[in-house]
């Protein structure tokens, strides 16, 4: 089981939505069981700088199982992950934003979303991981 092309634009149409109510534009990027892409949009006026940080939230989310935000707070000094965002490549995210994809109970892909703060990154990206 994985993520589908269709899936894929379901979970960014609804995370589109979400942004365009915050009035944030966002770039949104799904990725299948493999971590690999499926699927990136990038929002009029979203900021170009955020488009690999959204494949990499959601990359990040699907290899390690866990929302970015939660690695990311496992992840300060004195945390059990602390360095883990220098380890592969430096394609580690932690920072909120990034949301594993689930199906009868296995994780199937991800959808990562930058372009705000990390408040609205992680609003979206649940918008985004509702529609799935």
């Amino acid at each position: 089981m994985s993520v589908t092309l269709e899936d894929a634009r379901r979970i960014i149409a609804a995370a589109e939505k979400r942004a365009d109510e915050i009035g944030q534009p966002m770039n949104i990027a799904v990725v299948d069981a493999g971590g690999n892409l499926v699927a990136h949009v990038r929002q009029d006026g979203a900021w170009i700088g955020s488009v690999n940080i959204s494949i990499n939230k959601a990359w990040t989310s699907r290899a390690f199982d866990i929302e970015t935000k939660a690695l990311g707070e496992n992840s300060q000094p004195t945390q059990q992950f602390y360095g883990i965002h220098a380890t592969n490549g430096g394609k580690v995210a932690i920072f909120a934003g990034g949301v594993p994809l689930s199906r009868d109970g296995a994780v199937v892909g991800a959808v990562g979303v930058s372009g705000g703060s990390g408040d609205q990154d992680q609003t979206v990206a649940e918008a985004g991981a509702a529609a799935f």
